[in-house]
């Protein structure tokens, strides 16, 4: 069973860069992934509806116009149970406890350590399962 995820960064690399590491995992069915270019974009496609199920928002939390943590508030206002987990370059504890305290389900720090982040979505695509 595929589960998707919903990767949003205003960096174009990043897609590439998820599109790479994420290839076995896409070949074999497990995960499709979605992406968008800023936190409005985010909103739009999560308002169309993604499809299959989806397990997690990875979202970056400096972007242009709409940052990640007013996304956040916005997913949580508007759909409480999606997880949404925070990826940032920045080890601000700040910004790590505003999201915390505003659902994030995890910060992940740039460079994104792939197999770690694999593990944790293999453990959500079970629970969803």
């Amino acid at each position: 069973m595929s589960v998707s995820i919903l990767v949003v960064d205003d960096e174009a690399d990043v897609a590439e860069l998820f599109r790479q590491q994420f290839r076995r995992e896409v070949r074999q069915g497990l995960y499709v992934l979605h992406f968008a270019s800023s936190g409005e974009d985010a909103l739009a496609r999560l308002g169309d509806g993604i499809r299959p199920e989806l397990i997690v928002i990875l979202s970056d939390i400096n972007m242009p116009g709409m940052d990640g943590l007013t996304l956040l508030h916005e997913i949580k206002r508007r759909w409480p149970e999606l997880r949404v987990m925070m990826v940032t370059a920045y080890g601000d504890e700040e910004r790590r406890r505003v999201a915390h305290s505003n659902g994030a389900a995890d910060f992940i720090a740039k460079p994104v350590d792939f197999d770690s982040l694999k593990q944790q979505l293999e453990q959500l695509s079970s629970a969803a399962g």
